[in-house]
């Protein structure tokens, strides 16, 4: 298993190792000791599945204020996203920055998002699957958000903005600017 960071530090590049034979292949996707030396702290309390049957969907920029902050793991067991991490930590030196990379079935790589970021993902492919296993349970009082295309965030988004679907509530998400200090 290899575990390196992104451009931020605390984002987390997970490849966890695959050992393949002719049923296919066996890989190890958490293991506690091994995260828990690079830094990658849980305790895991709740897993989420997530299908996307359209290239295009486009879900956050999201994160979970106060005690039930999360950190993510995320990893694709079918198609591929980009997913992104960007700071809100108040006071980081790489605040309102992001981090960023492709996860798919193919590379099987793990994204670490830990809490202080917003979180968001577009998918790459139809039929696309993310799992992701959370820090803190979900919570609708601790729901924040930021709009996807903020022109402050300078997130390159692989999609262009005329084939982005997005739910009612991301839509109508503010700016960074014009959000309180949740971190």
């Amino acid at each position: 298993m290899i575990i390196e960071p992104l451009e931020i530090q605390d984002v987390m590049l997970v490849t966890p190792d695959r050992f393949a034979d002719g049923r296919s292949f066996f890989s190890e996707t958490w293991n506690q000791a091994r995260f828990n030396a690079a830094g990658i702290a849980g305790p895991f309390v709740q897993d989420n599945h997530a299908v996307s049957t359209v290239r295009g969907v486009l879900r956050g920029l999201h994160c979970q204020i106060g005690p039930n902050a999360q950190g993510k793991l995320i990893r694709v067991v079918r198609g591929a996203i980009w997913d992104v991490a960007v700071d809100i930590r108040r006071g980081s030196p790489t605040y309102g920055q992001h981090a960023a990379a492709e996860l798919s079935a193919d590379n099987w790589q793990q994204l670490w998002v830990p809490a202080g970021f917003l979180h968001g993902y577009c998918t790459l492919t139809e039929q696309t699957e993310v799992i992701y296993k959370v820090t803190a349970p979900w919570d609708r009082d601790a729901e924040r958000g930021v709009i996807w295309n903020d022109p402050d965030l300078k997130v390159a988004w692989p999609i262009a903005g005329s084939e982005v679907v997005l739910s009612d509530k991301d839509k109508v998400l503010p700016r960074l600017k014009d959000c309180d200090a949740w971190f």
